[in-house]
C-alpha cells in the first residue's frame, strides 16, 4: 500500500466530510426510488411479480457488470477518476421514471423496470469503485465511525425527503407529481455527485504484488465468512422489501401520506441507531451485530404482518430501519476486517457480486409467493419474518463453509483490473 505525499490527516478530514455530505445529499433523492417507485408502479397496475422483477433485475444486472469494474478501473490512474462515469449513469436512475407518463398506459409498468435496469449496468462497476475508493481514501481504523456518519447523514436526508415527498404526491396531480419528483432526485443526486468526486485517494494498492496474486479469493476463510453473512443477511431481508409497501397499500388501504409517515418511522430510528453504531460494534463485534440487526428486522416484519391497522406498522417501520441500519453497516465493516486491503478491487467485486446475487434472488422470493403459489401477503410478510430470523441465528453461530474447490465466476481472473499510478487516462 502507498500513501501519497500530501498532509494526510488533513486530506483524510477532507475525504471524510465529502464522503458523509455526498450520502447526504444522495440520501434526499433516494426516497424516489427506494419509497415511492413501488408506489408509482402499484397505481399503474403493477402485479406483485412485477414488482419483484423490478428489485431483482437491477440486481442481477449489477452481479453481471461488476465483474466488469476491473476492466474499466485499468483505463484510469485512481479509483476517484474511474468512478465519476459509472457513478453519473447509475444517477439516471432517478430521471428515466419521469419518461413514463409519455409511453402508452400498457407499456407504463414495464418501462419502470427499464427504467431501473438500465442504470444499473453502470451501477455495478460503480458500486465496486466506490467500496474501493471508501479504503483507498480514509485510515482503516476510521471506516467503522466513516459508515456511523455516513448511515446518520443517509437517514436524515431520506427522513427528510420521505416526508416532504409523501405530502407532495398526495396533493398534486398525477402523474406530474411524480415525474417532478423524479427531475428533482435526479438534480440531487448530481450534488451528490460532486462531492464525490472532491474526494482524493490517499492509500493506493501495491500493483505489482496484486497482479501476481491469482489464487481464488474464496481461499480466504475471512472473506468466506464475510461473503456468506453479507449474502444472507441481503437475501433474507430483501426477500420481502417488495412486497410491504403493496401489503400497506392493498391490505390496510394505506396512501403516499402514510407511506411517508412509515417511512419517517424507519428512518428516525435509523438515524438514533447511526449515533450508536460504532459502540455496538465494538461491543458486540461486526458479524454479532448483523446477526442482531437481522434478527430485529424478522420481529419487525412479523409486526406488520399481525398489525390490525396502519398506525400498528408504524412500530413495525421503526423496528426495520434501525435494525437493518444496523446490520447494514456492520456486514461492511464485518467484510473490511476480514480482508486485507491488497487486492481491495479483487476482494471488492467478488463482494459485490455476493450481494447482488442475494439481492436479485431474495425479491423473487417473496413476489413468487404472492403471485404464483398465491399465498396471501400476511402469511408471506410472516415467512419472511421466519427466514430473517433464522439467518440471523445461523450467521450468529460460528461458521466456515469451505469452497477452496469451488469455481466461482470471476473470483480467479489476473488482477489487471486494480488501479495504475501513471496518472494516464
Amino acid at each position: 500500500m502507498q500513501r501519497t505525499s500530501e498532509s494526510v490527516p488533513s486530506v483524510e478530514r477532507e475525504n471524510f466530510n465529502h464522503l458523509v455530505q455526498d450520502i447526504g445529499w444522495f440520501g434526499l433523492a433516494l426516497p424516489a426510488t427506494t419509497h415511492f417507485l413501488s408506489a408509482f408502479a402499484i397505481r399503474l397496475g403493477a402485479s406483485a411479480l412485477l414488482l419483484g422483477l423490478m428489485a431483482a433485475i437491477p440486481s442481477l444486472i449489477v452481479l453481471i457488470s461488476a465483474g466488469l469494474a476491473g476492466r474499466w478501473a485499468k483505463r484510469y490512474p485512481d479509483s476517484i477518476h474511474a468512478l465519476y462515469w459509472p457513478a453519473l449513469g447509475q444517477r439516471f436512475a432517478f430521471l428515466l421514471p419521469a419518461l413514463t407518463p409519455f409511453l402508452p398506459t400498457e407499456w407504463r409498468p414495464y418501462w419502470l423496470v427499464a427504467a431501473i435496469a438500465i442504470p444499473a449496468l453502470p451501477q455495478g462497476i460503480s458500486t465496486v469503485l466506490f467500496l474501493v475508493m471508501i479504503r483507498e481514501s480514509v485510515e482503516n481504523s476510521r471506516i467503522t465511525t466513516l459508515l456511523s456518519r455516513r448511515a446518520l447523514s443517509l437517514n436524515v436526508g431520506v427522513g427528510i425527503s420521505a416526508f416532504t415527498l409523501g405530502f407532495w404526491l398526495d396533493n398534486v396531480p398525477f402523474p406530474f407529481n411524480y415525474q417532478a419528483m423524479y427531475m428533482g432526485a435526479f438534480s440531487l443526486a448530481l450534488v451528490s455527485l460532486w462531492h464525490v468526486k472532491q474526494t482524493k485517494v490517499l492509500f493506493h494498492t501495491e500493483t505489482t504484488e496484486v497482479e501476481e496474486n491469482k489464487e481464488s479469493v474464496w481461499k480466504s476463510a475471512g472473506f468466506r465468512k464475510s461473503a456468506i453473512v453479507a449474502g444472507l443477511a441481503h437475501m433474507t431481508f430483501f426477500s420481502i422489501v417488495a412486497m410491504t409497501p403493496m401489503f400497506l397499500m392493498k391490505k390496510l388501504g394505506a396512501d403516499e401520506s402514510f407511506l411517508a409517515f412509515y417511512a419517517l418511522s424507519e428512518l428516525t430510528a435509523a438515524a438514533t441507531v447511526s449515533f450508536y453504531i460504532t459502540r455496538i460494534i465494538k461491543l458486540f463485534g461486526s458479524r454479532t451485530s448483523v446477526a442482531i440487526g437481522l434478527m430485529g428486522t424478522g420481529i419487525a416484519a412479523a409486526i406488520n404482518a399481525m398489525s390490525p391497522a396502519l398506525a400498528f406498522t408504524l412500530i413495525g417501520g421503526a423496528l426495520s430501519g434501525a435494525s437493518w441500519t444496523l446490520a447494514g453497516n456492520s456486514t461492511f465493516s464485518f467484510f473490511s476486517e476480514s480482508t486485507p486491503l491488497e487486492n481491495a478491487t479483487r476482494y471488492t467485486r467478488v463482494y459485490t457480486q455476493v450481494l447482488f446475487a442475494a439481492m436479485f434472488v431474495g425479491p423473487l422470493i417473496g413476489s413468487n409467493l404472492v403471485d404464483l403459489v398465491h399465498i396471501d401477503l400476511a402469511s408471506v410478510l410472516l415467512f419472511g419474518a421466519a427466514l430473517r430470523f433464522m439467518a440471523g441465528a445461523f450467521i450468529q453461530a460460528d461458521f466456515d463453509w469451505n469452497f477452496r474447490h469451488w469455481h466461482i465466476p470471476f473470483s480467479q481472473s489476473r488482477l489487471h483490473s486494480d488501479f495504475r499510478n501513471s496518472g494516464q487516462d
